[in-house]
């Protein structure tokens, strides 16, 4: 539930925001850049944690959590949290956990036989029992605040959990980076890896956009860096954007997935990252040799033979007549768990660090680092298995690393296909430390970017050289924003925030100044030889010709170029070799604008649409409905402004379902300097002021504040309180 935007004083001092926060803070934020000891909780119970805390919220809701130790700064976020997004939480850690069918029924069935076969939650319990002090506090933390935050409401009603337990909290992180981003790269495709379980792919819309800005191209001569990552607007991946200031050394702001206990991605005083989607070889198929019928647990490795283990899991779904159990039998290897065994042999699948975990240390060292070698130092532990990182910071530093803990192999083999289970030679030598990966720092350029796109095309000149790496190790190509992407960069002599905000939000659309001009040019030809045909098209033929390239809302030339562009790429192969064929994906792209829209001229912003529903609970998109016009596009038509949709049955537009999704540009100056934006709005409350706040400002390509420094946090104070209160 959301909490009450309006200014309230909490209930132990009597000015609250004098008292709890001033006072302590002002000597915190000139102090903090000592580190402090290690994390661990100083507390003795939730009501500790709670008393030693102190939440600010900004005029957009945003939290700013103050506290103690970085233990009582993780309560206070996830306290936050539940006040603004509890049911998503929930949500959240069902998934993870391998219980989302309980909430959703059998659509989810396919999510709980992942974690179940992948055993998420036990790995997540024994990393738990494993981890240092200090990550355990944190993790214990996180669970006290949903906790409390329950105690503190009992108009809220859980689905599913009573009481939340501290390994939920990493089952929540590991699920998310595994089923979500590493499942669809397991060396074959999906549909072929989830055959045994009926399963479709977990694969998401997720991408991303990072730059960072040396001092060279800069106008103030400091660092900046643009953040961008591009996921799914609704469930798991949904963003939330908070700022976590300790008086251990922790202030660090961001954004983090919706149960996160901090965030993944953003900045502190000193320094900043963010992420893009990689393709780095960090999983592999082997086939498996199970050929003793009288035995069929034994299956042959080298010159002997190992037993298998396995297991039977019973997962609930909700049906109309109740919970109905669902039972699934579990086999592995010690390479990993057997995921297809239909019409050939065994296939088990081993995924980069799924076992060992450590990826919220990994983050929560990330964030804490001062310096562009203590940073390097937290990435070194390469338990995050992919994703690119972009980073800058005060001292002028900027760094692209293409990260990911890939298995170091034997290059001989074809590791691009099921490999001999059988064979100790398949079987991986550790992992490529951090410095055998492609990386690219401080470039006479003056740039780095990356699009989901190869390491080696990330700057001009002084790129990675591909020779330098195995084969197995890069997958990436360079992708249309990419080359947008480095067209700014190196147009634009110097940077400021101002203009880098502009530049991180432009919707120049890149494929269509490749693909208009080839289609005039076959447009002409089909004049030649049917003038009648053409005529029917040479309006819109004209329109595409007069376009100046960039997506607007009011654009009838976007409209049809986007409707062109999907129809393209749909063209059969037969159509594809015919004769005409981008004058035939016209042809359909108008057909179907009249069929759905009664005419061809119709303007973007009419159909490209972003509304909020609670898609979970079946409130699907609606035309009757208020929602707001967006300039965006689908990534694949090189454009920065990442906006995916869909239709909804029935209706007549389509709504954003995925893209940008948070946005930041950070410039490290003496005093960091931010901007930022979510999709929507802070809460997923439909009562609450943030609800859809942001949506406007996302629509028309602007930034809001981000408040940093204790100046600005006070300046834009509208509630401070203690959770609880």
């Amino acid at each position: 539930m959301a909490s009450d935007p309006a200014p309230t004083a909490p209930r132990r001092g009597a000015s609250a925001f004098a008292t709890v926060l001033v006072v302590p803070l002002l000597v915190l934020v000139v102090a903090c850049a000592s580190h402090g000891s290690a994390g661990i909780s100083r507390h003795d119970g939730p009501r500790s944690l709670a008393d030693a805390v102190t939440i600010v919220r900004d005029d957009y809701g945003v939290p700013h959590v103050y506290g103690d130790t970085d233990a009582s700064a993780v309560f206070g976020y996830l306290y936050a949290q539940a006040e603004d997004h509890f049911p998503e939480i929930e949500a959240n850690y069902a998934a993870a956990i391998g219980r989302a069918a309980e909430l959703r029924g059998e659509r989810a069935l396919a999510g709980d036989v992942w974690a179940a076969l992948f055993e998420i939650p036990a790995l997540s319990k024994a990393e738990y029992q494993s981890a240092s002090p200090t990550m355990r506090s944190l993790y214990d933390a996180a669970a006290d605040a949903l906790n409390f935050y329950l105690s503190k409401h009992p108009e809220v009603h859980p689905r599913m959990f009573d009481r939340f337990e501290p390994w939920q909290v990493v089952a929540f992180t590991r699920f998310a980076v595994y089923e979500i981003f590493v499942a669809g790269i397991a060396g074959m495709p999906p549909d072929q890896v989830f055959s045994a379980l009926d399963a479709t792919s977990h694969a998401s819309l997720a991408g991303s956009n990072a730059w960072a800005i040396a001092p060279s191209r800069s106008g103030t001569g400091h660092a900046m860096l643009f953040i961008n990552p591009h996921v799914d607007f609704f469930g798991p991946t949904a963003f939330y954007e908070g700022h976590l200031h300790s008086e251990q050394g922790w202030n660090v702001s961001g954004a983090s997935l919706i149960g996160q206990p901090f965030p993944v991605l953003g900045h502190n005083d000193r320094l900043g990252w963010s992420h893009t989607v990689n393709l780095p070889d960090i999983a592999d198929v082997y086939e498996e040799s199970f050929d003793d019928p009288s035995d069929p647990l034994s299956y042959r490795y080298g010159d002997g033979r190992r037993k298998a283990t396995e297991w039977t899991v019973t997962l609930q779904a909700k049906t109309a007549s109740g919970l109905e159990p669902r039972t699934f039998t579990f086999r592995k290897t010690h390479h990993g768990p057997i995921v297809s065994s239909k019409d050939g042999p065994a296939l088990s699948v081993r995924l980069s660090k799924l076992a060992e975990g450590g990826q919220l240390e990994q983050w929560y060292r990330m964030g804490k680092a001062r310096s562009l070698s203590e940073f390097e130092e937290a990435m070194s532990l390469l338990a995050i298995p992919m994703f690119n990182t972009i980073y800058a910071d005060g001292d002028g530093n900027i760094l692209y690393v293409y990260g990911g803990a890939v298995p170091r192999r034997d290059p001989a083999l074809d590791w691009e296909q099921p490999v001999d289970g059988t064979k100790p030679a398949t079987e991986w030598a550790g992992y490529h430390a951090l410095d055998e990966l492609p990386r690219v720092l401080n470039p006479p350029s003056g740039f780095i970017q990356n699009c989901n796109s190869s390491p080696y095309t990330t700057t001009e000149g002084d790129n990675p050289d591909a020779e330098s790496f195995p084969p197995y190790m890069v997958h990436d190509e360079d992708t249309s924003r990419a080359v947008l992407s480095r067209r700014i960069l190196q147009s634009t002599k110097t940077f400021t925030l101002e203009t880098l905000s502009k530049a991180a939000l432009d919707t120049r659309v890149l494929e269509a100044e490749r693909r208009v001009p080839k289609l005039a040019e076959e447009w002409g030809r089909l004049k030649e030889a049917d003038p009648a045909r053409a005529a029917r098209t040479a309006d819109a033929v004209a329109e595409l010709q007069r376009w100046d390239r960039i997506s607007t809302t009011s654009s009838v030339a976007m409209t049809l170029f986007a409707t062109w562009f999907e129809e393209l790429d749909a063209l059969s192969e037969e159509e594809a070799a015919a004769p005409m064929p981008r004058v035939r994906a016209l042809e359909k792209a108008i057909e179907g604008l009249v069929r759905d829209q009664g005419g061809w001229k119709v303007a973007w912003g009419d159909i490209n649409r972003l509304q909020r529903r609670r898609l979970e609970d079946g409130d699907d998109f609606s035309d009757a409905a208020p929602s707001v016009a967006v300039p965006g596009a689908p990534g694949e038509m090189g454009i920065l402004a990442n906006f995916y949709t869909r239709p909804a049955k029935g209706q007549k537009r389509r709504y954003g379902i995925a893209g940008n999704s948070y946005v930041s540009v950070v410039e490290f100056g003496p005093e960091v300097e931010a901007r930022s934006l979510l999709v929507f709005g802070e809460s997923g409350d439909p009562r609450s002021p943030h609800y859809v706040d942001q949506a406007p400002l996302y629509a028309a390509g602007r930034f809001k504040p981000a408040w940093f420094s204790l100046a600005q946090v006070q300046g834009h104070r509208v509630r401070s309180y203690h959770p609880g209160d």
